[in-house]
């Protein structure tokens, strides 16, 4: 028979003491380097994971191996390695950097003030996704305590995962022989789409992210003088803009920018819509009045996660409404945010980004369009039998209802850099970031009994994966 995982260590273990020290890492503002260029010099990032690195060290796991790895110029990683049976290896993976502060955040709560509110810790950066490094060595301390056997498993929380992992691909080579060959990988980054059940993630969009600028004038100038006569520099970025995207429906133009969707992803998606309803999208905080895009939610969920999408998420050249006068500016610049498709090549989508955008402007302007970050999404490959039963044991057990499986829209670059590198591995790809918990954004929370059943669930496949021969 299979092992069963007693769920009652893990919540004490989350009460007493991964909450309150999640607490102390929300306090901590360390940004991702993409926006914090002085991170190394701020010393935020090294504080977060130090306090990780002790954590992990005060639960005394058997067999356990934790180094902090600080190279020159680089955020740090911490890499645990935990010792068990026979030849094979579960990786684990979490990150410790954070997104900006951003606006907005409701009376009383801030993103480097921890707040715990009904149920919920509210705070940046908790469950996307300081959670994960709590999690992962709550449930191997789950296996140990019930004198279970697992595999070696080795836990890997980066600290530029927000910056698109920039520097993952270095510790990937120099610790290569540290990390081996993992049969499977258990990411901790993902979402959910309600908190009813464990959520497996199928597939994860790639990106395109940078700054598109038009440049009209070497300086402004009177708007009364030179409207009508030198092109405004925001009509030209707009026009740009109409290359890429239809303004009316959110349809990216360029069919190089889309795939086929594969009938099994459609069937998933279907199914998904089937749980969820219209909380697809009713969760949103929408003004009042305002609706989605459409109301059908398999078209919806299509759109998040198999069909490129632009968000605009930055400018420059704007002043603010007090310090706008009467001057046509000599520059407009804007972020771009596009997701791509799961399969879809990233640095080749880049490329004829840049190359549709800056060809032929109108009226001779000056566009420019630099890339900040970006990369290949990443698809699941089948799970095997073992597996699904796993997962369906755990969420059943822990949730109370069936797994359920989706696409997400977002990215984690390492999930294609590991299954490039290891195409024969298995992949649970989950999270705790559900309805409203608004990572990136204001008011973002961790949903407290969402953390346990997550970290109960991830014991309960390492216990299955030992036992499933």
């Amino acid at each position: 028979m299979n092992p069963t995982i007693k769920r009652e260590g893990i919540d004490a273990l989350w009460d007493d003491e991964i909450v309150p020290t999640l607490m102390r890492y929300i306090q901590i503002p360390n940004q991702s380097p993409l926006f914090d260029p002085d991170w190394e010099k701020n010393g935020h990032m090294a504080r977060a994971a130090e306090l990780a690195r002790q954590w992990v060290e005060s639960q005394n796991l058997s067999g356990t191996r934790t180094k902090l790895h600080s190279a020159e110029g680089r955020t740090p990683l911490l890499l645990i390695e935990v010792d068990g049976s026979g030849d094979e290896t579960i990786l684990m993976y979490g990150h410790l950097d954070k997104q900006p502060a951003m606006i907005g955040w409701e009376k009383g709560l801030g993103p480097w003030t921890p707040v715990l509110r009904d149920g919920k810790l509210y705070g940046r950066g908790a469950a996307d996704d300081g959670y994960a490094v709590f999690a992962a060595v709550a449930a191997i301390q789950a296996v140990q305590s019930q004198k279970l056997d697992h595999p070696r498993i080795v836990v890997l929380i980066e600290c530029s995962e927000e910056s698109g992992s920039i520097d993952l691909p270095y510790y990937i080579e120099l610790l290569a022989s540290e990390i081996g060959a993992p049969d499977l990988v258990i990411c901790l980054d993902s979402g959910s789409g309600d908190y009813d059940r464990l959520w497996s993630t199928t597939s994860l969009r790639g990106g395109v992210v940078g700054n598109l600028t038009v440049e009209v004038l070497t300086e402004g100038v009177h708007s009364g003088d030179a409207s009508g006569i030198v092109p405004s520099s925001f009509r030209v970025l707009r026009t740009l803009l109409d290359r890429l995207e239809d303004a009316a429906t959110g349809e990216i133009l360029p069919e190089w920018l889309h795939v086929e969707i594969p009938e099994g992803r459609l069937e998933e998606v279907r199914a998904t819509a089937s749980v969820l309803g219209q909380s697809v999208y009713t969760h949103f905080p929408f003004v009042d009045g305002m609706k989605p895009v459409t109301d059908d939610p398999v078209e919806l969920l299509l759109n998040r996660t198999w069909k490129p999408r632009l968000a605009y998420t930055g400018q420059a050249g704007l002043p603010d409404l007090v310090q706008g006068g009467n001057v046509l500016r000599p520059s407009t610049s804007l972020k771009l945010s596009l997701r791509l498709p799961p399969p879809l090549n990233g640095e080749k989508a880049r490329e004829g980004i840049r190359n549709l955008l800056e060809s032929d402007p109108p009226y001779g302007a000056k566009v420019t369009f630099v890339a900040e970050k970006g990369g290949t999404g990443w698809e699941a490959p089948p799970p095997e039998p073992w597996l699904l039963e796993s997962m369906e044991r755990a969420s059943q057990a822990f949730f109370g209802k069936s797994v359920c499986f989706t696409g997400e829209g977002g990215s984690i670059p390492f999930m294609g850099m590991l299954g490039e590198r290891f195409p024969s591995a298995q992949f649970l790809i989950t999270g705790v970031l559900g309805p409203n918990s608004n990572a990136h954004g204001p008011n973002e929370f961790l949903h407290i009994q969402t953390g346990k059943n997550v970290t109960a669930s991830v014991a309960q496949v390492v216990a299955d994966f030992q036992a499933r021969k």
